[in-house]
């Protein structure tokens, strides 16, 4: 069975970082891709980042290129989301997902398979 947890969010302040982190288990994920998504109060969750396990290639949503960065390692089954210069609208439940088809990436959540439970992340002004 596979299980996504994430974990490290918390309260911050504007401009602060965090690091979340999203352990994986249940199967071998080297052919997968793995994603971030975020949904805030009152709004559709959306793409935030993604990673290919196998080649390690990263796509990002403009709203976050250049502040965030994920990142994988193998050894641990582990994908991380380093959020840097944080702003108020970051502020938003982070989920990690998993997409079994790996080849490409994606910023589409219908093509995810497996999801995380959430971990809030709070950035105050």
């Amino acid at each position: 069975q596979v299980q996504l947890v994430e974990s490290g969010g918390g309260l911050v302040q504007a401009g602060g970082s965090l690091r979340l982190s999203c352990a994986a288990s249940g199967r071998t994920f080297s052919s997968y891709a793995m994603g971030w998504f975020r949904q805030a109060p009152g709004k559709e969750r959306e793409f935030v980042a993604a990673i290919k396990w196998s080649g390690g290639s990263t796509f990002y949503s403009s709203s976050v290129k250049g502040r965030f960065t994920i990142s994988g390692d193998n050894a641990k089954n582990t994908v991380y989301l380093h959020l840097n210069s944080l702003k108020p609208e970051d502020t938003a439940v982070y989920y990690c997902a998993a997409k079994a088809q790996g080849l490409t990436l994606s910023l589409w959540l219908a093509e995810y398979d497996y999801w995380g439970q959430g971990t809030q992340v709070t950035v105050s002004s």
